[in-house]
C-alpha cells in the first residue's frame, strides 16, 4: 500500500500560448502538511484547479486518493474538502444554514450531518454564533466557517487556496491552530499554497517552490535551508529563484507581528 495520498506527473495547463503550469511533478504523503510556496502568479491556484476538478489540464497524469480528478470527478469530489482563495460563503445563511447546505449537497445523512455541524462549529470556536448571518461575521470568523464547512464531509485531503490572505497576524496564527490541530487529530492530509514564507516554514512537513509554473525544489524547511547553505527560508528562496517575494498586503511592522504570534 502506497504512503503517497496525491501523485502529479508532467501536470501542464495553457492558457493560450501562455503556459501556466509547466510539466510539473510531485508526491504528498498521507497525513502531510504541504506547501506550495511562490508569488502570485507562480501557477499555485492554477495547479490547486486541476486538482480539485475545476480546470482540465492540458497535459498530464494526477491520482488523488486512487482517483483520477480527470475521469473520475465525483469520486474525487468526495475525497477532499477545499478552501478557496476568494470567498464562497452565502451571506445571507447562517453559518449553520451553511453547513446544512454543503452537508446536503454531498449527501452527508441528516443525522451525522447535524452531528458534525456541531462538533465543527465547536472546533472553531463558533458554535455560539452559529444562529447569526455570516454577512455579520468578521474576516477571521468567515475563514474559520470555511474551514469548518470544507471538513463536514470527512473529506481525505484537505485543500487551501492562500487560506490566511488578507487576514492580520494574529488571525492567521488562529487559522494556523486549528489547521494543525485537525491534521493531527484527524490524521488529514493538508495542501496549501501561499506567498508568506513564515506559514511555510512554520507548518508544513514539505515545501514545493513554483516559480514561473515550474518546481525549482522541493523538501522539508530544513532541507531546503540545507541544500542552499541560507538560514531562513527567505534566502533560500532567493538562492533558488533569484528573487524575493514581497507580499503586498503586509507591511514590514506586520510580519515582525506575525514572527512573533508564530513564536507565542
Amino acid at each position: 500500500m502506497t504512503d503517497e495520498i496525491l501523485t502529479v506527473e508532467n501536470l501542464t495547463r495553457y492558457f493560450g500560448k501562455f503556459c501556466a503550469v509547466d510539466s510539473i511533478s510531485f508526491t504528498v504523503k498521507k497525513g502531510d502538511i504541504f506547501a506550495f510556496l511562490g508569488p502570485n502568479g507562480a501557477g499555485k491556484t492554477t495547479t490547486i484547479k486541476m486538482l480539485t476538478t475545476l480546470l482540465l489540464p492540458s497535459s498530464g497524469k494526477m491520482q488523488l486518493n486512487g482517483c483520477d480528478p480527470i475521469t473520475q470527478q465525483d469520486e474525487a469530489r468526495r475525497t477532499f474538502g477545499i478552501v478557496f482563495q476568494d470567498p464562497s460563503l452565502d451571506e445571507e445563511l447562517t453559518a449553520e444554514e451553511n453547513l446544512e447546505l454543503h452537508g446536503v449537497l454531498y449527501k452527508v445523512p441528516a443525522e451525522l450531518r447535524r452531528k458534525r455541524t456541531e462538533e465543527l462549529l465547536k472546533f472553531v470556536e463558533l458554535w455560539d454564533r452559529r444562529n447569526d448571518f455570516v454577512k455579520t461575521y468578521s474576516g477571521g470568523m468567515r475563514r474559520r466557517l470555511e474551514i469548518a464547512r470544507g471538513l463536514l464531509h470527512h473529506p481525505k485531503i484537505f485543500f487551501l487556496d492562500e487560506p490566511t490572505l488578507g487576514l492580520d497576524p494574529q488571525t492567521r496564527n488562529h487559522i494556523w491552530s486549528y489547521i494543525q490541530n485537525l491534521n493531527r487529530e484527524e490524521s488529514i492530509t493538508v495542501f496549501f499554497t501561499t506567498h508568506y514564507m513564515e506559514e511555510a516554514e512554520r507548518v508544513a512537513d514539505e515545501i514545493a517552490i513554483i516559480d514561473q509554473g515550474k518546481i525549482v525544489a522541493r523538501g522539508s524547511p530544513d532541507e531546503l535551508k540545507s541544500q542552499t547553505k541560507t538560514e531562513t527560508l527567505e534566502d533560500a528562496f532567493l538562492a533558488l529563484t533569484g528573487k524575493t517575494i514581497r507580499d503586498e498586503e503586509v507591511s514590514t511592522t506586520d510580519r515582525m507581528r506575525m514572527r512573533r504570534a508564530w513564536r507565542h
